[in-house]
C-alpha cells in the first residue's frame, strides 16, 4: 500500500510512476453553480462557451432547454452571439432499434477520435416518457468512460415529451457545442421512428446501426430508415461468424440497391463492427470522413447544411405558432368546448379550427 500524499485531498492515493491528472479548479466550478442562471451576463457565456468552459456550457443549454420565457430571451441573445463560431463540426446522427448497441457504440469511436486528438460532443434525441417526464436515456452512465473524457461533453435531450421541442433544443445544443471546441458531435436516437427523420434534417451523415441477425431486423425497419442511411453498420461482430456477417453484409447491400441513387451522389456503405474489441472502428471512421471529402468536393456537403437552416427556419415558426396558439388565454377558454362539440358531431373539425384561429387572430 502506497502511502497517501498529505498535499491532496484525502482518499486519493498516488502512486508511483502514474501520471496524475490535474486538478479540478472546484473553486470556479462552485462560483458557476452557486449563481442563478439569470445572474450570469450573456458575455460572460458567451466567454465561457468559447473557452471551452464545460459548467457554463452545461448552464446555456439548460437556458435552452427551460420553458421560462426569460430564459428563453437569455438563451437566444447567446445563440446569436456565438452563431460566427458554429459550423465547424461534422455532425453525425446514429441509430437503430433497441439493444443494437447504440451507446457502446458511441463511446467507442467517441474515446477512439479523441486518442487521435479531437473533441467529441453526445447528444440525445429522445421525446422522454410520457408518464414518468424523465429522459428515457441514461447516456452518462451507459458511457461510463467516454463521460470522464476532458475532452468528452455528453448531454441527454431535455423532457420536453414533444418531438419537435426536444429536436429544436437539440439543434440549439449543437451550435453551442460547435462554438464550444466540439470538432465531431454525435446525436443519438431512441430508436427507429419519426425521431430518425428529424434527426436525419439536422446531420451531415446519417449512421444505421444493424445486427449481423439481420433477417428479423429488417422487418422492425421501415424502408424510409434504410433509405436515409448514408452507412449500414453490423455491431456486435464479435458474437457472430464470419459467414454470418458476409451474408449480412450482402443482404444489406442487396437492400440498398433497392432505392433510388442519393441526392448527394454518395452510395452508401456497409461496414461490420465490434464496440467490445474496437475492430472496424476505424474503417468506419474512414468512411465518415471520405462522405465529407466527397460531398464537399461536388458542393452537397455545403448546401445541404443552407437547406437545412431553411427547414429550421420554417420548423421554428410552425413550433412557436403553435406554442402561441396553444398558451393563448382566450383559445384556452373555448378549445375544450370546441372540442366537445366535435366529438358530439356538432362541428366539423374543420369549422372548429377555423373558429378557434379566429379567435386567436382576433377576428371573433
Amino acid at each position: 500500500m502506497e502511502k497517501k500524499n498529505k498535499d491532496k485531498p484525502a482518499g486519493l492515493n498516488i502512486l508511483k510512476g502514474v501520471d496524475q491528472p490535474g486538478m479540478l479548479n472546484i473553486s470556479a466550478i462552485k462560483k458557476h453553480k452557486s449563481r442563478k442562471l439569470i445572474d450570469i451576463k450573456v458575455q460572460e457565456y458567451v466567454d465561457g462557451i468559447l473557452q471551452g468552459n464545460p459548467v457554463l456550457l452545461s448552464r446555456a443549454i439548460t437556458l435552452i432547454e427551460s420553458s421560462l420565457s426569460q430564459h428563453y430571451v437569455i438563451a437566444q441573445q447567446i445563440l446569436d452571439k456565438c452563431l460566427p463560431f458554429t459550423g465547424k463540426s461534422i455532425r453525425i446522427g446514429i441509430t437503430g432499434i433497441p439493444g443494437v448497441g447504440k451507446s457502446t457504440f458511441i463511446e467507442a469511436i467517441g474515446s477512439t477520435l479523441i486518442r487521435d486528438g479531437k473533441k467529441v460532443a453526445v447528444l440525445a434525441v429522445d421525446p422522454s416518457s410520457t408518464k414518468s417526464r424523465g429522459s428515457i436515456l441514461g447516456d452518462k452512465t451507459r458511457m461510463a468512460k467516454l463521460s470522464v473524457e476532458a475532452n468528452a461533453f455528453i448531454r441527454p435531450s431535455p423532457s420536453s415529451g414533444t418531438l419537435g421541442g426536444v429536436a429544436r433544443k437539440t439543434r440549439e445544443t449543437i451550435l453551442l457545442c460547435e462554438a464550444a471546441g466540439f470538432d465531431t458531435i454525435l446525436i443519438e436516437t431512441i430508436g427507429v421512428g419519426q425521431s430518425e427523420t428529424t434527426v436525419h434534417s439536422m446531420v451531415d451523415f446519417f449512421l444505421l446501426l444493424m445486427l449481423p441477425g439481420i433477417g428479423d431486423e429488417l422487418q422492425g425497419i421501415k424502408r424510409g430508415i434504410m433509405e436515409l442511411a448514408d452507412m449500414i453498420v453490423l455491431n456486435k461482430s464479435d458474437d457472430h461468424t464470419k459467414d454470418k456477417i458476409n451474408l449480412a453484409e450482402r443482404t444489406c447491400i442487396n437492400a440498398l440497391h433497392l432505392f433510388p441513387p442519393a441526392v448527394s451522389g454518395w452510395i452508401p456503405k456497409v461496414q461490420h463492427c465490434s464496440s467490445v474489441t474496437l475492430s472496424g472502428i476505424k474503417e468506419i471512421w474512414d468512411v465518415i470522413t471520405g462522405y465529407k471529402q466527397f460531398t464537399s468536393a461536388n458542393g452537397y456537403f455545403e448546401q445541404n447544411r443552407k437547406d437545412q437552416a431553411k427547414f429550421w427556419l420554417y420548423e421554428t415558426i410552425n413550433n412557436e405558432l403553435l406554442r402561441s396558439f396553444s398558451s393563448d388565454k382566450r383559445v384556452h377558454a373555448r378549445i375544450k368546448l370546441m372540442e366537445h362539440d366535435v366529438l358530439l358531431n356538432k362541428v366539423s373539425p374543420f369549422i372548429a379550427a377555423q373558429q378557434l384561429l379566429n379567435i386567436y387572430l382576433g377576428k371573433d
